[in-house]
């Protein structure tokens, strides 16, 4: 039946009315879906503003066994931390301490202390779990119901800094405004808003029919279109920015090792970015594209999955980063079927897993600047921890892992000085693991204390 044109006022009036309740539906639904295990987040949620009062008035004294001095690569016993607000204060061992300060003591006893963990490569939005086909179609209202609820599981594993590096409809940064406002709990979010993608590349809409012209919102050719679409971004509150230099494996019509962009589209976006004081991120799986993206001055390189020699070179060279989800090939390959990944995107899977992790060791043992990135929503979010092991597996030490998560992270995103260490003057941002992870590292699956910014969200 074709729908009748509008005749007038009331009948416009109604339909209005019906398109937007169509959106507030979906939104109703997916609370209803989300709230009843959210509850204890709400809890913590409204409690935040008091709490965060509490520790601006009194300081925090956290000891336990030991802390993790990351950038050394080594552990310290009998730790001792002030935290006063949202800030650290004095880093030390216990005995040098004065314990008879009006103190609010957390004694963790046999743990070990680490600054919070930072993955710069997520997708909050979204969840692996879902059916691949069916959730294209989700609302944003249900993406953002689904940031918050990952936003949360992400904080929780001890990953208190992230970077989003792609979500429609600018629904991360919508979380990352929420979370930052003390509204909902969260990690520090880096978030890009709309990937940019070349017309039908991966990061476009390929899985739509033809009739249905469905373009991607970050869909950018040309140089000068690039930089718009970079503006664009950043006039909706992206304080990060991603392009898809090369195709991908969850995309249709891509070949995963062939170059999309051109080097002059992505020099124009890594100086637009630049321009703006923003850090760029590069998709790139193929060593041309990666190589394109190096020369280009783009900071940090997504997957890295097919490098040659000559590419690790330019990398250390150039100071570029390297952020390889090497982990989350275990999940695709083992659920990717059962959660309705199309055959084709599996068996592109299996050409990449083995030569990027191949790439991932040649790199760390060439000396490149590596951070860790994870592709969560690849996998269930709040796993994030879990590539730690595969990181030292596949050729880190226990202390490279971890400075890629701290350290390296902190670097990349130009917060240095602020995160990513266990030091006065840096935000309180601190975890707990049941042990010492540099002879342990798979402790950081099961992170026990999480403390963001002065404030105590499990222990």
């Amino acid at each position: 039946m074709s729908q009748r044109p509008f005749d007038d006022s009331q009948q416009g009036a109604s339909l209005s009315l019906l398109a937007l309740t169509k959106p507030l539906s979906t939104l109703a639904l997916a609370l209803a879906v989300v709230l009843p295990n959210y509850a204890q987040a709400q809890v913590q949620a409204e409690t935040q503003a008091q709490t965060q009062t509490q520790a601006q008035e009194q300081d925090t004294l956290l000891l336990a066994k030991g802390y993790v001095d990351v950038a050394k690569g080594k552990t310290i016993e009998d730790a001792a931390i002030v935290v006063r607000g949202n800030q650290i204060v004095s880093v030390g061992h216990q005995g040098r301490v004065a314990k008879q300060g009006d103190y609010r003591v957390v004694d963790l006893k046999d743990k070990y202390l680490l600054p919070g963990v930072m993955d710069m490569h997520v997708h909050l939005s979204s969840d692996a779990e879902d059916n691949f086909l069916e959730s294209m179609n989700y609302s944003i209202p249900r993406q953002t119901v689904k940031a918050v609820k990952n936003a949360r599981n992400t904080l929780m594993a001890g990953f208190t800094t992230v970077r989003d590096l792609g979500a429609s409809g600018y629904s991360v940064i919508a979380t990352r405004d929420a979370i930052d406002a003390g509204e909902i709990p969260g990690p520090r979010i880096w978030a890009v808003g709309h990937a940019l993608s070349i017309t039908g590349g991966h990061c476009d809409d390929n899985f739509a029919a033809p009739e249905a012209h469905s373009v991607a919102a970050g869909v950018a050719d040309g140089p000068w279109a690039v930089r718009q679409k970079v503006r664009e971004n950043i006039k909706y509150g992206a304080n990060a920015i991603k392009i898809c230099a090369t195709g991908g494996v969850f995309s249709k019509g891509t070949k995963v090792g062939v170059q999309q962009y051109s080097e002059q589209e992505l020099a124009a976006a890594a100086d637009e970015a630049h321009r703006r004081g923003l850090v760029i991120a590069a998709h790139a799986h193929g060593t041309s594209g990666i190589k394109a993206a190096i020369r280009a001055g783009i900071d940090s390189i997504e997957h890295c999955s097919f490098m040659d020699e000559e590419a690790i070179k330019m990398a250390v060279k150039a100071g570029t980063y390297l952020s390889c989800d090497i982990y989350n090939t275990e999940y695709t390959l083992a659920f990717g079927e059962a959660n309705g990944v199309p055959q084709a995107n599996i068996e592109k899977e299996k050409q990449v897993s083995k030569a990027q992790r191949d790439s991932f060791r040649r790199a760390t043992l060439a000396g490149a600047k590596m951070v860790f990135g994870s592709d969560a929503a690849i996998y269930p979010h709040g796993d994030n921890g879990k590539q730690f092991s595969r990181m030292v597996t596949f050729g880190m030490t226990p202390a490279q892992a971890l400075q890629a998560a701290t350290v390296n992270s902190a670097a990349l995103i130009q917060q240095e000085d602020k995160l990513g260490q266990l030091k006065p003057g840096f935000y309180a941002d601190i975890i707990a693991v049941d042990g010492d992870p540099l002879a342990d590292i798979s402790l950081m699956e099961r992170v026990s204390f999480v403390m963001k910014d002065g404030v105590i969200y499990k222990d």
